[in-house]
């Protein structure tokens, strides 16, 4: 694979303005508009508050009403979506090439022109504390929350992007169009779109729609990067039949090859549906039917997480299970041999091959890409530098990454 793998340009207009057009065979067009403030960048009394201007941007403009704005996304004939997380805030629509321009058209007015309706303020303000409450019924979600909380003192990551009741409840209309004015710039903006057309035709849509919106200074909170802060907890709740099991470890201080193996070592630990947690605690046991790993190596945040869901008896034997599973890789006794790196690299290739043939995943990718400074052919280099990785670098990055974990356990509360 060689960077020429998709053509696409790169250009930062007179405003500021980050855009990155691809041009691909489709008959589709992609386009993600991100502003890049996210959760990680709230301050206590703004927990929540990027996640509720996400919602607010679809309740009407200084053009267009709450109804008028929607039909117009309904016409595209496609799917508009949006999305917060840690570091940015994402709206997206994918659609037939002919759509593009309205699209453009229909997110530079959001961007730019929302106004925050306080009828739609105060509805939107229920949706939101429903989502919250809905999270903690999912005993999944309000695991992770729950292992955040212990995990983290200072970091951002100890409150989950969609905010708690309490900031939420009292969110006043001012404070979200400050937020708003502040961090909605086009110099925070970043933009990707995936279509037929040339990238000159692209970029003279972009600035039909977006020249006018005036570049002006900002500044960001300072991200605490935290490590975890290690402790083994459990709690209770009412009403449920599963206990969970959560692991967290952070790694903030890895170089790019450590990085690397890691991706390794965690496709291998937990990640496939042959991993060895996989095996151990489904296929061997028969403990669980969820275990997984998640590894985030977003800046800032930088974690790996553990998570599976036994019965209440179960739960000692399962913490048993992932104890001995990690002391065996870091001792070497699971073999991690050549073979394991050149599965690794076909799942890599394959994830590429995934992400190329669809237009939306190829424009989140390259989005996600820039707003971390990162290269859009990262993959390419990935490719190249994993023929480089050894078993001793799996092995070194499992000694330096799982130890001294934070481990909640969630079971369910005696009657």
């Amino acid at each position: 694979m060689e960077r020429g793998i998709f053509d696409a340009s790169i250009n930062t207009l007179q405003n500021g303005i980050n855009v990155i057009t691809i041009k691909k065979d489709t008959q589709l067009t992609a386009i993600h508009a991100a502003i890049n403030i996210g959760s990680l960048f709230e301050r206590e009394d703004e927990k929540g508050i990027a996640h509720f201007i996400e919602h607010m941007l679809f309740k009407g403009t200084k053009n267009k009403n709450n109804e008028e704005l929607n039909n117009d996304l309904e016409q595209r004939g496609g799917e508009y979506n949006a999305y917060t997380d840690y570091n940015a805030t994402v709206y997206s629509i994918t659609a037939l090439s002919e759509e593009l321009e309205p699209s453009v058209e229909i997110l530079a007015d959001m961007l730019q022109n929302s106004i925050f309706v306080e009828e739609e303020l105060e509805k939107e303000r229920g949706v939101i504390l429903a989502e919250i409450r809905t999270s903690k019924d999912d005993i999944e979600d309000l695991s992770f929350v729950r292992v955040n909380e212990l995990a983290f003192k200072k970091s951002p990551l100890r409150f989950d992007t969609i905010g708690k009741e309490k900031t939420v409840k009292n969110f006043s209309r001012e404070q979200l169009i400050n937020f708003y004015e502040k961090y909605y710039v086009p110099n925070n903006c970043y933009l990707s779109i995936v279509s037929p057309l040339d990238h000159e035709v692209v970029i003279e849509i972009i600035e039909k729609y977006f020249s006018k919106w005036s570049e002006k200074d900002f500044e960001r909170e300072r991200v605490i990067a935290e490590d975890n802060h290690p402790c083994k907890k459990t709690t209770h709740k009412k009403d449920i039949e599963q206990s969970t099991i959560v692991y967290a470890y952070t790694f903030h201080n890895l170089n790019r090859e450590e990085e690397l193996a890691l991706k390794i070592l965690n496709h291998k630990f937990g990640e496939s549906s042959n991993s060895i947690l996989f095996r151990r605690l489904r296929e061997e046991e028969g403990l669980a039917y969820d275990v997984y790993t998640h590894l985030d190596m977003t800046k800032y945040v930088k974690t790996l997480y553990v998570y599976t869901a036994v019965s209440k008896e179960s739960v000692n034997e399962a913490l048993a299970l992932i104890d001995d599973s990690i002391e065996k890789i870091k001792n070497e006794e699971i073999v991690f041999d050549d073979s394991t790196v050149a599965i690794m690299k076909k799942v890599l290739k394959t994830a590429v091959a995934s992400t190329l043939e669809d237009s939306t995943d190829l424009g989140n990718y390259v989005l996600h890409q820039t707003l971390d400074g990162e290269s859009i052919y990262e993959f390419v280099d990935d490719m190249r530098d994993m023929e480089d990785i050894k078993k001793e670098h799996i092995y070194n990055v499992a000694r330096k990454v799982l130890s001294n974990p934070t481990i909640h356990i969630l079971l369910p509360q005696d009657e």
